[in-house]
């Protein structure tokens, strides 16, 4: 503060103070054991200047306030209440001195008089032995005024209780230890606000509001509010009174917000509400706040209902049995105001003149704006009912000798919790009220304007918001207007931010496997686990069925018994066969060498049990590694015994040198052994290079997850495929060449058949595995093996055990010498 401006107010506050007046009963004052401090707008300055002369702001000169005159007959009101109760401050009587607060900086002198003491001011006086006017005051209307003056009233703690200041700041009780209020904060409103937003779904709003604590406060809220909530404010404004109100809804209304929140008192939403009527703004939603919801003068604007739906927020109301009574009463005696000369006006105390207040009738007074009324008698009634407990008073009379300081009530009020005309009052620890919030529609479309109560907002016990859809017949058609930057995607589809708000939009199908979520960012389209999938444009992931050839399905039981089945008839088989070993039949089978064949296919026929239930790395490697070596062994006995038939037959007479080797160094052994070996090496390469393991097989099927072996290193796979398959063919040479061998040695024709089935089995395997997935191909897969086993076992020696059981007379030395020697006859003639 300047030399200057500190001169002028010490000057003013001589001229207003310290010219004694002496007036009778009035509506500014009343005399009692305990004076209670007002400040009321009873008029409003419409564009504050800066004095340079030793002069104070004459409230009077400026714009009436009739609200505010309503403002000051509550308090008046309270306290003849409370001076008439007989159970409240009993023998106790409250006096008041009301200033009319009508600027922010101007009228700091009421409260110095307020904390002064028999006229003087001293900041350093301690607690206990300082006793200022008042005991505690309310007021003023707005948050700017309120934090212009709250720090003279903490240097002393004397508790302001306010009934309009919302500003959240004023919370904060390290800076304004001795601030209460009766009204809900910024906070909560601002919480209403997007509260009433969000029930319809709008999310492309417009802010606008003053230049002062009370509006910016409530910007402030709103940003940080509507963060993570999908609303985007589109448009924010600070208006001075002198601002282009017409260019601001301009602006608005070629953004096309149809939702405009007016965070502002009355004097600029009025601005506001004139410039959108005079530029025919139409059809829009307007949110009103506190300040301003419950206005008596802006409904009757001409043209307003044009401009759409106004829903206003104000404090829970209540009304005040014996108000319309107190007032007629003081209509009737008042004698404030009579057709005052100026020179008259100039000789009160400054700030306690009002010259249009005794125009006014009753019924205008009790009309007025009710928005602050609960506020105002709350807040007389906090300080009485602190004042009750400091004085020790009981429901007869109250220690009057108990001394009362003002800051002795700020520790009892923050205790209180009263009921009040039906409503609770009490305050949490920063002397903030319990909140109780209505929300009204303006029915501007009757005459006089009405307002309809058509929601709620209470926060204790707990936080509830009630909205009734049918009370609102909105101007479009009566559906809820539109206000938002893009229209809401389909279902399935993700948001794709265009510009800089991020309510402005494409909409963008998710594809499949993916799925978005609006409730965690309707922005992205967030992958499916490993699990699960999705069709294109989904909301949620399915979890995938785990597939994979189980024990108890009827296909893998009916392979499993034929693989048994088999198992048990090889062991017969071998069985019967060492039973006869001695008989040509065995012998002419290839005797010793039949046996091994036998073990081959029936350690092969083991594999088929590894192809059911879940895959394991273990049961990927047993279930073809065993199967492709032993049934090669037998391919290659098979091979070998086509040979040697051959040699005996046509070789040892064409090359007997050849065959004496081949029998000398046991040939048909040694090539055996050396085909096993290698095909081991080779099984056991393709085992160890990239060996074959259990994969979850995910992309083939959307809903299904098949559980599969892989088969390995291609190459080495090929290597040992190749041998089986070369031994394969080996052995259909050499049966071909022996197609004309005797009988009982000619085995041609069930080699062919067994090898050909064999064939023909692994290539419609192959083939249905390259075109075809499914769980059902491993069982495929077993089946080819059980085939192959069969085409031997059926082939090769089911016939000769069914010789050497049921035609006994063919398994006889003499019956095989005669095949021979029939066999050389006719070789002998050829």
């Amino acid at each position: 503060m300047t030399l200057s401006s500190i001169y002028i107010l010490l000057v003013g506050f001589t001229n207003c103070f310290f010219f004694k007046i002496s007036w009778s009963a009035s509506d500014f004052s009343l005399e009692g054991d305990y004076l209670l401090g007002g400040l009321f707008p009873l008029h409003e300055i419409e564009k504050e200047t800066t004095l340079f002369s030793a002069e104070t702001t004459e409230c009077f000169r400026h714009i009436s306030s009739k609200s505010g005159y309503g403002m000051l007959q509550i308090m008046r009101f309270a306290v003849e209440e409370i001076n008439n109760s007989t159970t409240l401050l009993p023998n106790v009587s409250l006096g008041y001195e009301i200033f009319d607060y009508c600027s922010n900086t101007k009228n700091i002198n009421s409260v110095l008089s307020f904390i002064s003491k028999n006229g003087s001011v001293k900041p350093k006086e301690k607690l206990n032995n300082y006793q200022p006017k008042v005991i505690a005051l309310t007021g003023p209307f707005g948050s700017t005024r309120t934090i212009t003056i709250a720090p003279l009233l903490t240097m002393d703690l004397i508790p302001l209780v306010n009934y309009g200041a919302a500003s959240y700041a004023l919370s904060n009780k390290l800076h304004y230890p001795s601030f209460v209020r009766t009204v809900p904060s910024n906070k909560d409103m601002i919480e209403m606000i997007i509260q009433i937003i969000r029930w319809f779904g709008w999310n492309w709003v417009a802010f606008l509001g003053s230049k002062d604590d009370y509006s910016s406060d409530g910007l402030k809220l709103f940003n940080e509010f509507v963060k993570n909530t999908g609303i985007c404010l589109a448009y924010q404004e600070g208006l001075s009174l002198n601002a282009n109100y017409s260019l601001t809804v301009k602006k608005i209304d070629r953004l096309n917000i149809n939702v405009i929140v007016v965070f502002a008192v009355a004097q600029y939403a009025s601005k506001i509400i004139k410039a959108a009527i005079a530029n025919n703004i139409q059809d829009k939603v307007w949110i009103a706040s506190h300040a301003w919801a419950l206005n008596q003068q802006i409904p009757r604007e001409p043209g307003i209902e044009k401009i759409g739906t106004v829903i206003g927020i104000t404090d829970r109301l209540l009304s005040f049995p014996g108000f319309s009574e107190f007032v007629y009463k003081a209509r009737a005696t008042t004698d404030v105001g009579y057709d005052v000369a100026e020179g008259e006006v100039k000789s009160k105390t400054c700030n306690q003149v009002c010259d249009y207040c005794s125009l006014l009738t009753a019924e205008e007074i009790i009309n007025e704006n009710p928005s602050f009324s609960f506020g105002i008698y709350a807040a007389i009634y906090t300080i009485a009912h602190a004042l009750h407990k400091v004085l020790q008073c009981d429901i007869n009379e109250c220690q009057k000798n108990t001394m009362a300081k003002p800051y002795m009530l700020l520790g009892e009020i923050k205790k209180l919790d009263f009921i009040l005309n039906g409503r609770e009052v009490k305050y949490d620890e920063n002397y903030d009220p319990t909140i109780s919030y209505d929300s009204v529609l303006w029915r501007t479309d009757v005459n006089p304007p009405q307002f309809l109560m058509v929601g709620t907002y209470d926060k204790h016990p707990e936080i509830t918001f009630t909205m009734d859809n049918s009370l609102l017949p909105w101007h479009n058609n009566g559906s809820v207007p539109f206000s938002n930057c893009s229209v809401e995607c389909k279902v399935g589809h993700s948001r794709k931010t265009e510009g800089f708000h991020s309510c402005c939009f494409t909409c963008k199908k998710c594809p499949p496997n993916s799925y978005v979520d609006f409730s965690r960012d309707p922005y992205t389209c967030f992958p499916c686990a490993e699990g699960e999938w999705s069709d294109e444009g989904s909301t949620a992931c399915k979890t995938r069925s785990v597939v994979y050839p189980q024990f108890t399905e009827i296909l893998s039981i009916i392979v499993m018994v034929s693989a048994a089945c088999l198992i048990i008839l090889l062991i017969a088989i071998f069985c019967l066969f060492a039973y006869n070993y001695d008989t040509p039949v065995v012998k002419s089978a290839g005797g010793s060498m039949c046996f091994l064949m036998l073990t081959s296919l029936i350690l092969s026929s083991i594999s088929v049990f590894f192809f059911f239930g879940k895959p394991t790395f273990v049961f990927c490697l047993l279930r073809n590694a065993i199967f492709e070596y032993f049934f090669t062994v037998c391919i290659s006995c098979l091979t070998v015994r086509s040979f040697q038939i051959i040699s005996v037959f046509k070789m040892a007479t064409q090359f007997p040198k050849v065959y004496s080797l081949w029998v000398k160094h046991n040939g048909q052994w040694l090539f055996i052994a050396f085909v096993s070996f290698i095909h081991l090496i080779s099984c056991v390469i393709w085992m160890t290079v990239n060996p074959v393991k259990a994969i979850a097989d995910s992309w083939t099927f959307k809903d299904q997850i098949m559980l599969i072996c892989e088969m390995g290193n291609t190459i080495t796979l090929t290597i040992v495929m190749f041998i089986s398959w070369f031994m394969g063919f080996l052995c259909l040479l050499f049966s071909y060449m022996g197609r004309d061998l005797p009988k009982n040695y000619n085995e041609a024709k069930s080699i062919t058949f067994s090898l050909i089935l064999y064939y023909l089995t692994w290539i419609a395997y192959f083939t249905a595995y390259l075109s075809v997935k499914s769980k059902y191909i491993v069982i495929l897969n077993a089946v080819a093996q059980v085939s192959s086993i069969n085409g031997i076992l059926f082939s090769y020696f089911i016939s000769k055990s069914y010789i050497i059981i049921f035609q006994p007379q063919k398994n006889t030395p003499a019956y095989f010498q005669t095949s021979i020697q029939n066999y050389t006859q006719t070789i002998s003639r050829t």
